[in-house]
């Protein structure tokens, strides 16, 4: 197995499993079946064309995740783990994430004006 099927293998396991379902549910609801997700899961096969748009859809992930295309990162290595963890993430739990990240940012806003007026 290739490096690029094993991380695309991985990928679809941890987003399947951080999303709370089976592969047979999976499988229904891409309208295949279990085996056919249990094998692109070993990496046995390839999820076609069409299977990567519909598990980036159903996941809430891009395609360029899922096949692991690297868009160009600025150098930030601290930015790339928290997109990395972002997508990582179910849907719900990106919304947390968002809501707490939004309220730390105002706070220390908050922080930074109590100190400029004292």
């Amino acid at each position: 197995m290739t490096s690029e099927l094993f991380l695309l293998a991985e990928k679809i396991k941890t987003l399947r499993e951080n999303n709370g379902i089976t592969q047979s549910e999976l499988a229904k609801k891409l309208g295949l079946s279990r085996s056919g997700v249990n094998a692109w899961e070993m990496g046995i096969s390839t999820p076609s064309t069409h299977y990567i748009v519909e598990l980036a859809k159903f996941f809430n992930v891009s395609t360029d995740y899922l096949l692991n295309v690297q868009a160009k990162s600025d150098g930030n290595p601290i930015e790339d783990k928290l997109l990395q963890t972002f997508r990582q993430m179910t849907v719900e739990q990106q919304n947390i994430y968002l809501e707490q990240g939004m309220a730390f940012v105002k706070s220390n806003e908050n922080a930074k004006k109590k100190v400029k007026s004292s």
